[in-house]
């Protein structure tokens, strides 16, 4: 089973594919504001932000089932999510709005016996894009819908963490192959055409990639399942046409693992889970590799599917 993965796909598509993702989330270009991120609680995973100098931590989610994989609007005053549900008569998972502070929550997926996944923006802030699968069917693709759920289209590819580059052109997101260890990232048009392979699929890409706010690179984790023996999970960043490829960390041996997250609104910087001996800390890099800094230290608290927010309002700036 992948690393970063939801919890609901897991249950329904053994016809098809094994695990299935929950966020990742294209970065738009912008001054730097809160990082969102999902963590496990004893009421189930909840959403929080914090500053990106680790203060003012906040759960700003408290629903009873579970939400993850939380993307922030581009002007940094709302944020879209998957919310779980545990109740069997659904399908598991749905997609769900709310301002930056968890207030004005509403829930965008009527239909429950349909699941909807991996929700994240377009750069226009117009429309959200999502995985959409029917296990009746055993159909997924991604779809787009307007901020209110509604006028819903199937873009086409398939199967996780779609992402729009940040001039709206292109689709980023991943494809396994049905082989272990075997997940691929590729880009397509916005509309699902023109699709590009960009990795290997023994790259094992983590389900959680990014573009950078410019465009010209797409962040994401090689060697994804960390429970192959002995084997790190690392960040690289690669060109969308798949040139210049460049590791960030170098982690070996297995004990060590960094997950990305994605890049800040202004470029300079990429943020990251780091996973060492059982405990978890959230980390940001400069995208040529130096500069690691701590945001959150070390513990027992895991910072999963990782987005870093624009700016909202001007005191919420912290480099």
């Amino acid at each position: 089973m992948k690393a970063e993965v939801g919890f609901c796909l897991v249950l329904l598509v053994g016809a098809i594919i094994t695990t299935a993702p929950t966020p990742a989330h294209a970065t738009f270009p912008g001054r730097n504001g809160r990082i969102a991120f999902y963590a496990q609680t004893d009421n189930g995973t909840q959403i929080f932000t914090v500053r990106p100098n680790g203060k003012d931590l906040r759960q700003i989610t408290f629903v009873s089932d579970g939400a993850v994989a939380p993307d922030w609007s581009p002007d940094g005053r709302q944020i879209v999510f998957e919310i779980d549900k545990a109740d069997p008569s659904s399908c598991g998972a749905g997609i769900a709005i709310m301002d930056a502070d968890g207030s004005n929550l509403v829930e965008l997926t009527s239909d429950h016996t349909i699941c909807d996944f991996d929700p994240s923006f377009t750069p226009d802030g117009s429309r959200i894009v999502f995985d959409r699968f029917d296990p009746v069917t055993l159909d997924e693709a991604f779809w787009s819908m307007d901020r209110n759920g509604n006028d819903r289209e199937r873009i086409g590819p398939c199967c996780f963490d779609p992402n729009a580059s940040p001039n709206g052109e292109r689709l980023s997101y991943l494809t396994p192959n049905g082989e272990p260890f075997g997940v691929a990232l590729f880009t397509s048009d916005i509309d699902g055409g023109n699709v590009f392979q960009v990795t290997p699929f023994s790259f094992d890409v983590a389900v959680k990639q990014d573009w950078a706010p410019d465009g010209q690179h797409i962040v994401f984790s090689k060697d994804g399942d960390n429970h192959r023996r002995g084997v790190s999970t690392n960040i690289a960043t690669i060109r969308p046409d798949g040139t210049h490829l460049r590791f960030l960390t170098h982690y070996t041996g297995g004990d060590v693992n960094a997950f990305v997250g994605s890049y800040s609104p202004d470029g300079r910087w990429i943020v990251f889970r780091l996973n060492d001996h059982g405990l978890f800390g959230l980390f940001k890099i400069h995208p040529d590799g130096t500069g690691l800094t701590t945001i959150l230290p070390m513990s027992n608290f895991a910072p999963r599917f990782i987005d870093w927010g624009p700016q909202a309002t001007e005191h919420e700036e912290e480099k």
